[in-house]
């Protein structure tokens, strides 16, 4: 009989045992297998396709962070060609289909995104955006609300770029600046160049536009006089002047005339400015992917402090060398890159 009740007690803890291990392992495997891991689905809002390679860095290193796409990650991304009415459907379409996450380039794209995710869930992570006149953050140190992300330099980057514009070409007293009256960056950034020029004997030529066209407007009649009312040429920061039609008008006029242009990115600097002093696109892109990881990892994006990014010097020696101008070592020391 002892043995009987050995067997049957050995028998019932086996089972139990077995048991205990088809639950575990359902409990596992998501009851079968049906349970599958989440699948994150990021808008991407750009101003303007210039800026797009921005997107690109954020991409692929969200992809060395462990996002990859079509698997665990899913990018929907939207370029609105510097038109405002299309920033704000695309951003309002993001928040309709109820994206984990939106991540911004530029400025207007960024003020679209706040404006279309009042009273939502939906978190914002962005590059390259101003903050000046926007009201996007509260401080560098705590944004505030769902925002946060890698911020455009300031006006001190404009300032830098007209002195080392005078630097490189003393002579210069008159310089061309175009600029889109509606974008948030340009009250502050005209707020801080005027001061600046009229200190160092240099006269703004002021080209407010309302639409690309009047720049080529502006610069068609100018390119017709033999005296154009310019010695020089000014990048401002916003998408009229980095979108392809505005920066076509300007980059033709200045090499045409032959006047020095100051230019911003990298691209502008290859295709003709002397200089540029901008961010890396890449790497801002790249500077904003582990904000948005800690984002989809549940932490609030308003609690996640601003990153800076480094300002680049690119020089165009060869183009300098056309028109005359000096580059000194020293700026040649200080330049990320030198087209020679």
């Amino acid at each position: 009989m002892l043995g009987n009740h050995n067997s049957r007690t050995r028998t019932r803890t086996g089972w139990t045992l077995l048991i205990g291990v088809v639950i575990a392992s359902l409990l596992l495997s998501g009851c079968g297998g049906t349970q599958k891991s989440k699948v994150y689905h990021v808008g991407i809002l750009s101003g303007t396709s210039d800026f797009l390679p921005i997107g690109d860095g954020f991409r692929a290193k969200m992809t060395e962070l462990g996002y990859v796409e079509g698997k665990n990650i899913v990018y929907d991304v939207q370029n609105a060609d510097a038109d405002p009415v299309a920033l704000e459907r695309m951003a309002k379409k993001f928040v309709d289909d109820k994206v984990d996450l939106i991540f911004t380039i530029a400025t207007e794209a960024t003020v679209a995104a706040k404006t279309a995710t009042q009273g939502t869930n939906v978190p914002i992570i962005f590059a390259y955006a101003g903050l000046d006149g926007t009201n996007l953050v509260k401080s560098v140190r705590e944004p505030g609300g769902n925002i946060t992300g890698v911020r455009y330099p300031g006006t001190d980057q404009i300032v830098k770029r007209l002195e080392l514009l005078i630097e490189m070409a003393p002579r210069v007293k008159r310089v061309w600046i175009g600029y889109d009256t509606i974008h948030p960056n340009a009250t502050p950034t005209l707020a801080a160049l005027r001061p600046f020029a009229l200190s160092k004997g240099i006269t703004l030529v002021e080209v407010p536009a309302t639409a690309m066209k009047d720049f080529e407007t502006d610069l068609t009649a100018r390119a017709k006089l033999a005296d154009p009312g310019v010695d020089a040429m000014l990048l401002m920061p916003d998408g009229f002047n980095h979108s392809p039609e505005g920066w076509g008008y300007i980059i033709k006029f200045a090499s045409e005339r032959k006047v020095p242009l100051a230019g911003s990115f990298l691209y502008t600097v290859e295709q003709g400015a002397v200089f540029g002093n901008a961010d890396d696109f890449v790497q801002m892109g790249q500077l904003a992917a582990p904000l948005a990881v800690k984002v989809l990892n549940g932490t609030q994006a308003g609690t996640i402090p601003l990153v800076t990014p480094e300002q680049n010097l690119y020089i165009n020696y060869k183009v300098a060398q056309q028109l005359g101008l000096k580059v000194s070592d020293g700026l040649l020391n200080q330049a990320n890159k030198i087209i020679r």
